[in-house]
């Protein structure tokens, strides 16, 4: 089996626990941010806890928009004001609500699904997994920039990285090519940094993902 075969039947059993476990990360990691850290500094460069709760929400009202259920954010995810009107938890609740409804009108057996990342419609599993991807990523900097234990686990980085280095065409060359990598040249993620060859799954994902691992 090439890459890309294997990550779909690595995954195919597990993406909806994938999807509920990173949601959950997401939404208990914003909920226990104090009212005195929502402008404290993350890990995402130049971004404060709030601007990455507006991206990490808006990401998943683009995956919602994109498997036919809402109209998106009504901002752009990626130049977050750092501003929200409200409860920042219940911008995240009702993001992770309405993708979590979104994923649940796709059957069983569904072989791709459309999202809103470059690549276009993607196989079920990798798309749900990268959705997951995000929600549990964000957890992880919100976490650490608010001083929380780190949501992520080991059995969930793993399912994680198999989803992020899955090959597909790449957008605009066709390609193949890890998915996350034609988003880092866009500046979805910052350059890998070097692990060690016996780094947990957890540090591995993040060094992937151009981040530090922190306790």
């Amino acid at each position: 089996m090439n890459v890309a075969t294997t990550s779909i039947a690595t995954l195919s059993p597990v993406w909806r626990d994938v999807l509920d476990e990173s949601y959950r990360a997401l939404a208990n990691v914003v909920a226990g941010v104090r009212d005195d850290q929502w402008e404290l500094p993350t890990p995402c460069s130049e971004w404060t806890v709030t601007q990455v709760v507006q991206h990490a929400a808006g990401d998943q009202l683009a995956y919602a928009a994109a498997l036919g259920i809402g109209a998106g954010p009504s901002y752009n995810p990626f130049e977050p004001s750092g501003s929200v009107d409200g409860s920042k938890a219940a911008l995240v609740d009702e993001a992770i609500e309405q993708t979590a409804a979104a994923w649940a009108t796709v059957a069983d057996g569904t072989e791709t699904v459309p999202t809103p990342l470059p690549h276009g419609a993607l196989p079920t599993p990798v798309a749900a997994v990268m959705c997951a991807l995000d929600a549990a990523v964000h957890a992880w900097d919100i976490a650490i920039g608010t001083g929380q234990a780190s949501p992520l686990t080991e059995e969930l980085a793993g399912y994680l990285l198999t989803a992020a280095r899955t090959a597909q065409p790449a957008p605009g060359s066709g390609e193949e090519a890890e998915i996350v990598e034609p988003l880092r040249q866009w500046g979805a993620y910052a350059a890998i940094v070097d692990g060690k060859s016996d780094d947990s799954a957890v540090a591995e994902l993040l060094h992937y993902l151009g981040r530090v691992p922190r306790d």
